[in-house]
């Protein structure tokens, strides 16, 4: 994955701001991690390695959530052993990520999201529905994300019941910003985009 800012000479660098919101998203996934972690690559760029395609989709939409950013997803082979350091890394899916990120930011209006793969129809199919689901979320009021966090916090199995009562609000309330939400709908459509990002790979591995 390669992120890169959106209007840095305007709004300043904001890089120590996204590596600590990835850094808080992570740690509430226990056990999956970035195969290189993500690191400033140069300028206001993030670069990451990663083998967990849920974990990239669920990345991309938290970084889509903040707004402001980039995101190119190089779905491909790469050179191993990997360097300790993602900026020394070769192989086409780092060639594939620049590709992806570069035609990411001639979206400036839309959701800002790029995957170019080894194989381009699943690349392609997984760019629309990762692009789907960045619409979605950007029309979600603040009310609807908080239900949302709300229920993330409080893990898998819990009760809407549960999380009413730590927002103070009644479970009709949760249920009914849930479903404007389309919170259900997205976690449906994620193992796609998963799926599809995958089947983009190709072959995985390269020797050195």
């Amino acid at each position: 994955m390669t992120v890169d800012q959106i209007g840095s000479r305007r709004v300043g660098d904001r890089v120590d701001d996204l590596l600590e919101t990835l850094a808080q998203h992570l740690a509430r996934e226990p056990g999956r991690r970035p195969v290189r972690a993500f690191e400033r690559t140069v300028g206001d760029e993030v670069q990451a390695v990663l083998d967990d395609a849920v974990l990239v989709v669920e990345l991309s939409a938290a970084i889509l959530r903040t707004g402001g950013w980039s995101v190119g997803i190089g779905a491909g082979p790469v050179v191993e052993p990997l360097p300790a350091s993602s900026r020394a890394g070769s192989g086409d899916a780092f060639v594939l990520a620049r590709a992806a990120v570069e035609r990411a930011k001639t979206r400036p209006g839309g959701v800002a999201v790029a995957v170019v793969g080894s194989d381009p129809v699943p690349a392609a199919d997984a760019e629309a529905v990762l692009t789907l689901l960045g619409a979605v979320a950007s029309r979600r009021t603040a009310a609807g994300w908080q239900v949302i966090d709300a229920v993330r916090d409080a893990g898998a199995g819990a009760r809407q019941g549960e999380v009413a009562r730590r927002l103070g609000v009644t479970q009709q309330a949760v249920s009914q910003r849930l479903r404007t939400a389309l919170w259900a709908e997205e976690l449906a459509a994620r193992p796609l985009a998963a799926r599809l990002l995958r089947a983009a790979e190709g072959t995985r591995v390269l020797g050195a």
